[in-house]
């Protein structure tokens, strides 16, 4: 797996990079002190795997993460054992190492992060690619075919690693494409990208509560930036 190191710490970096090196299947393709440098290298690089802290100056971990639209798996490298439960709201995170890390709990965290990689792979077997849309149609390849999709159909557009699953009324479809790629394809008056993770077709919703609406028997998080967007599309009384 291709990864990268995240940490303000010269020497926890460093510490990192060495145990990445005593695992085979890691590839560290670079290292930086800061979150804005990883944006930067993210935008024209695509990687399997971040090391990441949480405290760093200007930039937590957890505001990296949320500027991210296709999160690549992480594993969380800390001194702080207090964001356990919060990390894992996050689909993206696999493992919180709390420093210093040995060797040997490393490896486990390795072992899960190629685990949640695999476990991906066998779900879309069947998978291929969002191709095009046409009208109230989606088309999604699927086995060599072209699935057309009614597209007032669709309540719920997940992220899934590099994958993403489109929930319609009748069917779920699995399909090997990013939530950018659909967002392009899919009307504004019906749908709206409420977290990094989720698009909803804003018909649908049933009700809102606090910081999540449902939709079908999903409870969909929305995330801060992108509730008041929510709030203006909706016919309010």
């Amino acid at each position: 797996m291709n990864c990268i190191i995240i940490d303000d710490e010269a020497t926890a970096r460093m510490i990192i990079s060495q145990l990445c090196s005593n695992v085979a299947s890691l590839n560290v393709l670079e290292e930086f002190p800061n979150a804005m440098q990883a944006i930067k290298y993210l935008n024209q690089n695509e990687v399997d795997l971040i090391f990441l802290d949480i405290h760093m100056p200007d930039f937590t971990g957890f505001d990296f993460i949320e500027t991210l639209k296709n999160p690549p798996k992480i594993i969380l490298t800390t001194s702080d054992p207090n964001f356990a439960i919060q990390a894992f709201e996050y689909d993206c995170i696999v493992d919180y190492l709390v420093k210093p890390v040995n060797l040997e709990r490393f490896k486990k965290a390795i072992d899960k992060a190629e685990a949640k990689k695999n476990t991906i792979s066998k779900e879309v077997s069947k998978s291929e690619k969002v191709e095009t849309s046409s009208g109230n149609d989606l088309y999604v390849n699927i086995d060599r075919r072209l699935i057309k999709i009614d597209i007032p159909s669709i309540y719920l557009v997940e992220a899934k690693g590099d994958y993403i699953q489109v929930k319609t009324e009748d069917k779920n479809y699995t399909v090997h494409s990013t939530l950018k790629k659909i967002e392009e394809k899919l009307p504004d008056s019906l749908f709206l990208k409420v977290h990094r993770s989720y698009i909803i077709n804003i018909k649908k919703i049933i009700d809102i509560e606090d910081n999540s609406v449902l939709i079908k028997k999903d409870v969909i998080p929305v995330s801060r930036s992108n509730r008041p967007e929510l709030m203006k599309r909706l016919n309010l009384l």
